[in-house]
């Protein structure tokens, strides 16, 4: 029989009350259950808390990432301030051409005086990293060369975006930009000084420069290699005048919307100490590797391989740094300290002393900063002539370019070597790894090769070679696709699939 309608939603409703005076009986103090505001809708996943932000200056974790949000691209030497962000793909797994050259007749080149006299120089050396990333809407390539210029292209192009910036000598390291957005250039020059260029303008403008002679004692020369890294308006680098300088930038903005700097040294300290002179048997410091920051720490090493780390996490109250890590590696030690997400340290030093302290150490090692009193948690002798490079991280392998001409590479945790592989004429650049496809340059015969380098447990394997050039000693740098590259012939090369 059916039932009127009205009399289906009185029994309906009486079931409803009976279900629930029953289970209020049956269990009297038990809350009654209010879904949270926040509660995903059915069938979806509820969204994870957002992560605390890092309290300290630079997250150890963040290895392997890129230097923050707030300017997209390679900023500096190797990325960011753990030296471990290598670009953007998609890498071409078949052979790429050259989409355009800079300069496109002629080279970068002027004549330079060091120990060995006075010679020609040209194109781009050691570490000579591009730095390449977003602006106002365009790509931006940004780097300084052996032609003593700051050049800043359009990386699509190689058109000028702004005139070139003209310092007294050539420039041998790497640029660095700016991380928080600031129009600012970071960089040294061998003619005595590491400056700071403004470019939101209609051609670059320095606003402020620092002498390698402003700190005593200096204990070597006047040029400026390593890559700076800023934090928190607070710039660091080290100088071949054998110091390691922190610098407040004090950023901002004049009236007319033009960014304005005002500089203050506030702290510097050698990069040895009278033990290292003792030891080493020398007075010939210098430093030109890159400065990594890791956590609370700065770690960087000098060219006779005192690897320091000190402690900055009272920095922004006043409190001078504090050493907290010394290790001596034995012999000069150019590469740029490499950390992991961990906070352990990959160091590379070279051979040629042969003393009693690099055949105990090696030449490709490990370090504990948390085990400061014996922090080599492995060891790899390299004897023939050691590392000049940077090493790579890549999934469970740390990867060396030596100078016998060899990429080695080395499981992280245990130190094993898995594999070796030579490549004729490797210059002193330093290997980048993007895509599983491992980029590093000859000097010899000047080709630019790629490897296979997915599987970590076998030697990698050729996928294809271009010659833009002369030797290619400097750093490979990779955006989006595109590979920027220097050569000693004079021009830096743009080269990807068309």
């Amino acid at each position: 029989m059916t039932r009127p309608l009205g009399r289906r939603l009185a029994l309906l409703v009486a079931a409803l009350l009976a279900t629930a005076v029953a289970a209020c009986d049956t269990a009297p103090d038990e809350p009654a259950f209010v879904a949270p505001s926040s509660a995903a809708p059915s069938g979806s996943t509820a969204p994870e808390p957002s992560p605390a932000a890092y309290a300290g200056w630079h997250d150890p974790a963040s290895a392997g990432k890129p230097w923050g949000d707030k300017v997209k691209g390679l900023l500096t030497f190797r990325g960011n301030p753990t030296r471990t962000y290598l670009g953007s793909g998609p890498i071409p797994k078949t052979k790429p051409e050259e989409l355009w050259r800079f300069p496109k007749t002629g080279g970068m080149c002027r004549p330079s005086v060091d120990e060995h006299g006075e010679r020609i120089w040209c194109g781009m050396g050691w570490t000579g990293q591009p730095a390449v990333f977003e602006r106002d809407g365009r790509t931006w390539l940004v780097f300084g060369a052996y032609d003593g210029k700051v050049h800043f292209l359009d990386a699509t192009s190689g058109e000028r975006i702004l005139p070139d910036f003209t310092t007294n000598d050539i420039i041998k390291g790497s640029v660095t930009i700016d991380p928080d957005g600031f129009p600012l250039v970071y960089t040294g020059s061998r003619d005595d000084y590491f400056r700071i260029i403004a470019i939101d303008g209609d051609k670059p403008k320095e606003l402020w420069k620092l002498s390698a002679y402003a700190v005593k004692p200096t204990l070597w020369n006047n040029d400026w290699d390593s890559s700076a890294i800023i934090i928190d308006d607070y710039l660091f680098e080290g100088g071949e005048n054998s110091q390691f300088h922190i610098v407040k930038l004090n950023r901002g903005y004049d009236a007319n919307g033009k960014v304005t700097v005002k500089p203050k040294l506030i702290w510097n300290t050698p990069s040895w100490d009278e033990k290292l002179i003792k030891d080493a048997g020398h007075k010939t410091f210098s430093v030109e590797n890159s400065v990594n920051v890791s956590g609370n720490t700065i770690y960087f090493a000098n060219s006779a391989g005192l690897v320091q780390g000190w402690d900055i996490s009272g920095l922004k109250k006043g409190e001078k740094p504090k050493r907290v890590l010394r290790f001596w590696t034995g012999d000069d030690t150019d590469g740029s300290i490499v950390s992991d997400e961990k906070g352990m340290l990959y160091v590379g030093s070279e051979y040629e002393k042969k003393n009693a302290r690099s055949k105990q150490v090696g030449q490709l090692m490990k370090l504990d900063p948390s085990k400061p009193d014996d922090p080599l948690v492995w060891k790899i002798d390299e004897r023939n002539g050691g590392t000049y490079s940077t090493a790579a991280l890549h999934k469970d392998l740390v990867i060396f370019g030596t100078h016998a001409m060899d990429l080695v590479g080395v499981d992280r945790e245990t130190g094993k070597v898995r594999w070796r592989h030579h490549v004729p004429g490797m210059g002193h650049g330093s290997p980048v790894i993007v895509d599983d496809v491992l980029i590093i340059g000859d000097c010899n015969a000047g080709w630019l090769y790629a490897y296979d380098v997915a599987d970590t447990a076998v030697a990698p394997k050729l996928l294809w070679k271009v010659k833009p050039g002369a030797c290619i000693e400097s750093t490979p740098a990779v955006w989006n696709g595109v590979i920027y590259v220097g050569t000693r012939a004079g021009q830096l090369h743009a080269i990807a699939l068309r």
